[in-house]
């Protein structure tokens, strides 16, 4: 008996939603070489650029072809880029150097050097107060800087040691409690804490991303989860399956997709318009890439990571110790559709 073509018109768009969301796929290799940790990755859509943090320095590439346009060199030990929508203006969290580092974004020369509070690490831009906002991990606090002045405003304290953070445009900014479990809200008017939230059922949040337009964050979390929750409501609306150790996350609003990436090499891929959030797709990628940047406009992925040494023998003061990367193999990797 032959299926109707109803039936199989039906057939054929399921499948074809289905490929739609599992075809993503490692593209790309930019290599880049020297030696050093790395932390977080920004793209700049509009300027086809991404900006690497790469242990004292950022390296800027040209996202069309990943060749280099240059770096910001000179720091301490780099964590994060946010930019000013000005497109003139960026900023590094330099943790190594206690200091929010201000740069041209034409030239990458440095503009200032400010004084924030110890091991800044998150850090965003919010629109509606012109501020940046810097989250310091060992001082528990936020520095939060102004930016027609590259004065700090304000230090607000946190109950815990702050992760990844996320401005909604409204003037509110969120950022993930590491070792309380918890997201914090803060208004960036007042410049307060307004109200926090338990992140039931994950450990450890690192990164965070953000759907605006449906009020939720997603919170990556150790234990093999993302925990989504309702920002407006303030409470966990439910728990998606990852991989291993994520420390980044990212969001495609087009698709309703939402991203993890895995120090285990893998990049987990959430639908968050089905119900349960379901895992649609496990890339692979390679060990060590956990974190990620996400180009809303061509709709990749941008990984960092390197190649490993032996791992150490293990000793009473360090059992879990990491192998050391190969000099000179630190590279991008893209993920595309």
């Amino acid at each position: 008996m032959r299926p109707s073509k109803l039936g199989l018109g039906i057939c054929f768009l399921s499948i074809a939603l289905v490929s739609h969301a599992q075809t993503y796929h490692v593209t790309d290799h930019w290599k880049i070489g020297g030696e050093g940790g790395w932390d977080y990755l920004l793209s700049d859509d509009a300027a086809q650029r991404l900006y690497v943090t790469h242990g004292p320095r950022v390296e800027v590439l040209d996202t069309e072809n990943g060749k280099p346009v240059g770096a910001i060199s000179g720091l301490k030990g780099t964590h994060g880029v946010a930019l000013n929508p000005d497109g003139k203006t960026g900023y590094i969290s330099d943790g190594g150097g206690n200091a929010i580092v201000v740069f041209d974004r034409s030239s990458l020369a440095i503009k200032a050097t400010v004084p924030a509070g110890t091991n800044p690490d998150g850090i965003t831009y919010e629109p509606l107060t012109k501020t940046i906002w810097v989250f310091n991990g060992r001082s528990k606090n936020v520095s939060v800087m102004d930016t027609a002045t590259n004065q700090i405003v304000a230090t607000i304290a946190l109950p815990g040691k702050p992760e990844f953070p996320q401005a909604d445009g409204k003037g509110n900014v969120f950022v993930n409690i590491e070792d309380r479990n918890v997201v914090v809200k803060l208004d960036a008017k007042e410049k307060k804490v307004i109200t926090s939230w338990p992140l039931t059922g994950c450990d450890s949040p690192s990164g965070m991303a953000i759907d605006r337009a449906q009020h939720r964050l997603f919170s990556v979390c150790d234990g093999n989860k993302m925990a989504i929750s309702d920002f407006v409501g303030g409470r966990v609306i439910g728990l998606a399956t990852i991989g291993d150790s994520p420390d980044a996350a990212g969001y495609d609003a087009k698709m309703h997709l939402a991203f993890s990436s895995n120090r285990q090499g893998t990049l987990s891929i959430i639908d968050t318009a089905k119900p349960g959030f379901p895992t649609v797709q496990t890339v692979t990628t390679m060990p060590g890439a956990r974190t990620m940047a996400y180009d809303a406009v061509t709709g990749r992925i941008f990984l960092s990571t390197a190649k490993f040494g032996a791992p150490p023998a293990p000793r009473a003061s360090t059992p879990h110790s990491r192998p050391a990367a190969l000099p000179g193999s630190f590279e991008i990797l893209v993920v595309s559709r």
